[in-house]
């Protein structure tokens, strides 16, 4: 059995940069749809939600960071081109969404597609004995979990 220069079986961390690439291209997307939330953003909540969306976007590129380098730790290639981010992303585009309940709404549907695609990386994960993956996994969800109860407040549920 072969090992990577971190001590996971090969075939584990093979299988966990594919979902980590899987997790990526939704970031990825989800990430530039709250940006262009944050761009195009008009009427009476403007301000509350301009600065929420900036603050939003600012976490993702740095999960996007810290997934694409995690990637790398296991020893496989990043996704990088945005074509691809498209096709694997189960997260779609969003285009001109200036409307905050809009917005808000895109942004609990693409947050609840990342937290249920991290347990399942978290459980693969663990499975793996991928204690590194699984502790990033663990904090994002914790993070998310508490944003999407935020956002659905704001929605009024």
């Amino acid at each position: 059995m072969t090992k990577t220069f971190i001590g996971l079986k090969q075939e584990d961390a093979q299988a966990l940069a594919q979902q980590l690439n899987q997790l990526l291209a939704n970031y990825q997307i989800l990430y530039m749809n709250v940006r262009g939330f944050h761009w195009n953003i008009k009427g009476e909540n403007f301000f509350e939600l301009h600065v929420k969306f900036e603050e939003l976007y600012n976490d993702l590129l740095l999960k996007v960071d810290e997934v694409a380098e995690r990637i790398l730790t296991l020893g496989q290639q990043p996704s990088h081109a945005f074509s691809d981010y498209i096709e694997a992303s189960a997260i779609k585009e969003r285009k001109n969404v200036s409307d905050g309940r809009t917005a808000v709404e895109s942004i609990v549907e693409g947050l609840a597609q990342l937290v249920g695609q991290q347990r399942a990386v978290l459980a693969s994960a663990s499975d793996a004995d991928d204690e590194g993956t699984a502790a990033l996994m663990s904090d994002y969800i914790s993070q998310q979990e508490k944003l999407l109860w935020m956002y659905r407040s704001y929605l009024g549920h």
